[in-house]
């Protein structure tokens, strides 16, 4: 196995950083929901190449919670930025179908020029991922839709990138629902999470729970052809988060729940490659990796460190929050 290193002790204003994605001038941007302390709202973060990190922005809140919890982000080809503001994620009452997507329009200095709301009153907005004129959104929980089973249904939406307002009611009626998902799972009931293209083009989605990635593969006119399952192993493979193809189409996934990064090659064969005990992520250790990322030649991962439970190797939220590497 690999031995992950620690690449970045976080600043103060960030203790559960999540996604990631590389701006125009080569810098890690790092989205920070701060699910751990109620007092502290979503901000974005610019590190370079040493690791140094500053605030980019802090999210715009939502007008009834006052506060912001972004987590997946990426950006379209003119480097706007799109954000999942995931304002459920506590499953608190008073927060539920609260989510939005934002777009941030971003001009060539960075500046952030005007916030827009994409969607809103969705229920778990997670992952994110931008092909063609659309953005791809993994919706982790859609409790009102009840399977005949009790089984959690989540789903993947389709939004264009210039579309403003759309009202998700969280149902089967959206119609910007590109596909579905059943998690079987009975002791992870948490669906739809990690997603990423490959360089052809199919769509890779992680049904959490259930520790499977999905390969989707598109008709033409960019409708579904075909979801099959792409890779299964529960030995080395408990969960998917984030998830991030490098040059040669192997496949890194953050296995939140054992405290893991799984490699899935191009058919499919799953290796998992570095995983540690519960610790503090100071040390170098992966406490509860989020989401990978390529950058620089290495595997940059961020620990999210803050769920727990039997089936979680973390034990605790500590401060301060870190990233860490892999070699590639």
């Amino acid at each position: 196995m690999k031995e992950s290193r620690l690449f970045s002790i976080l600043p103060d204003y960030v203790c559960t950083p999540d996604g990631m994605e590389i701006d125009r001038n080569g810098n890690l941007i790092l989205s920070c929901p701060n699910y751990a302390e109620d007092s502290m709202s979503g901000c974005v973060v610019r590190i370079d190449k040493d690791g140094c990190a500053a605030k980019w922005f802090d999210v715009p809140v939502h007008p009834e919670t006052g506060v912001a919890r972004n987590m997946g982000i990426a950006f379209d080809k003119e480097w706007n930025i799109y954000i999942c503001d995931n304002q459920g994620w506590s499953e608190r009452e008073d927060l539920l179908y609260k989510g939005r997507i934002l777009k941030m329009k971003v001009d060539e200095d960075g500046n952030i020029l005007k916030s827009t709301v994409v969607a809103e009153h969705m229920e778990h907005p997670n992952g994110i991922r931008i092909k063609g004129n659309y953005m791809y959104v993994t919706q982790s929980y859609l409790h009102p839709v009840k399977h005949p089973d009790n089984k959690l249904v989540s789903c993947v939406y389709r939004f264009g990138l210039e579309e403003e307002n759309i009202q998700i009611t969280n149902t089967l009626e959206d119609k910007h629902i590109l596909t579905t998902f059943v998690t079987e799972n009975p002791d992870c009931q948490y669906g739809a999470d990690g997603i990423a293209f490959d360089k052809e083009g199919n769509l890779y989605v992680g049904n959490f729970g259930d520790g499977e990635i999905h390969k989707i593969s598109f008709t033409e006119d960019g409708q579904v052809k075909e979801d099959i399952i792409f890779a299964k192993d529960r030995e080395n493979l408990q969960s998917t988060d984030g998830m991030v193809f490098d040059e040669a189409g192997n496949l890194y996934v953050a296995d939140f729940c054992a405290n893991a990064i799984a490699k899935i090659d191009p058919d499919g064969k799953v290796e998992r490659i570095a995983q540690s005990p519960d610790c503090t992520g100071v040390d170098g250790g992966l406490d509860q990796p989020g989401e990978p990322i390529v950058w620089n030649g290495r595997i940059v991962v961020s620990c999210f460190d803050l769920v727990t439970g039997p089936d979680k190797v973390n034990l605790k939220h500590e401060m301060p929050a870190t990233l860490v590497e892999l070699s590639l």
